[in-house]
């Protein structure tokens, strides 16, 4: 059980994974709020779009479709690795499922068979859409499932969580298939790998009135290190558009 990361610290933990982020107009305060509670959050739901085209797909996962509004994610898994952040609060991903997954992801136990669709999923998880048809053909690229991992890494890193709080849509909702294409108890172990070592570095794009101490108190890094990384001295000047090397925490 955990408080919802706030926009920044989602960010932050993101780039500190090396995620590559795109931040959609809006996003940090488009959510369906008014329609339940958002958190406590207890793990990462993952899911495959049934869409092709990273812009139509963004479009989608952004504004929802008839029956259905947006945000229906929190953020959108290209085919490159990008991630386009789209929603930030309770999103339309996950749906209603079984009380017995929840409580085997909330101990990290292995996962029973859902066979039942009593517990809002929305409340509960964080959701990323990732760009695929679905259809067990449409390929999964290195560059995606790592993002896939380095994403799921990231929150779990962020609230102390391990592997066995990622789990896919299939796991949770009878009837759901998605994500179809990969394995993810496979995605899973990838995870674990990854949480035994520190997070890597990342880079950051200086925007018009930043300043190193701001970037280093939004990413929770410290300004001094930024500097040292990319050999800036007094006065410590840096200027819109410049690519900064972000140090791991």
């Amino acid at each position: 059980m955990a408080t919802p990361l706030s926009a920044d610290r989602l960010v932050a933990a993101l780039r500190a994974e090396g995620v590559r982020i795109v931040e959609r107009p809006g996003w940090r305060t488009h959510n369906r709020n008014h329609r339940g509670p958002w958190g406590p959050v207890h793990g990462v739901m993952i899911h495959h779009t049934v869409t092709s085209g990273t812009s139509k797909t963004v479009r989608i996962c952004e504004d929802g479709y008839s029956g259905l509004p947006g945000p229906l994610c929190h953020g959108v898994i290209a085919k490159d690795g990008t991630v386009y952040l789209v929603g930030n609060g309770r999103a339309n991903h996950a749906g209603r499922g079984d009380d017995d997954v929840l409580r085997a992801v909330i101990a990290e136990k292995p996962l029973p068979h859902d066979n039942e669709a009593n517990t809002d999923g929305n409340t509960r998880f964080y959701g990323f859409e990732c760009e695929n048809l679905g259809d067990g053909k449409d390929p999964w690229p290195k560059k995606q499932l790592e993002a896939i991992e380095r994403v799921s890494a990231a929150i779990c890193r962020a609230h102390g969580w391990h592997a066995p709080s990622v789990i896919g849509h299939r796991e949770w909702q009878p009837g759901k298939i998605d994500p179809k294409g990969f394995s993810m108890s496979g995605m899973r172990k990838r995870i674990a790998e990854r949480l035994k070592h520190k997070p890597g570095g990342s880079t950051y794009t200086v925007r018009s009135g930043d300043t190193l101490y701001g970037i280093g108190e939004r990413l929770g890094v410290n300004w001094l290190a930024i500097a040292r990384a990319n050999d800036i001295s007094k006065p410590y000047i840096i200027n819109p558009g410049q690519r900064l090397k972000i140090p791991a925490k």
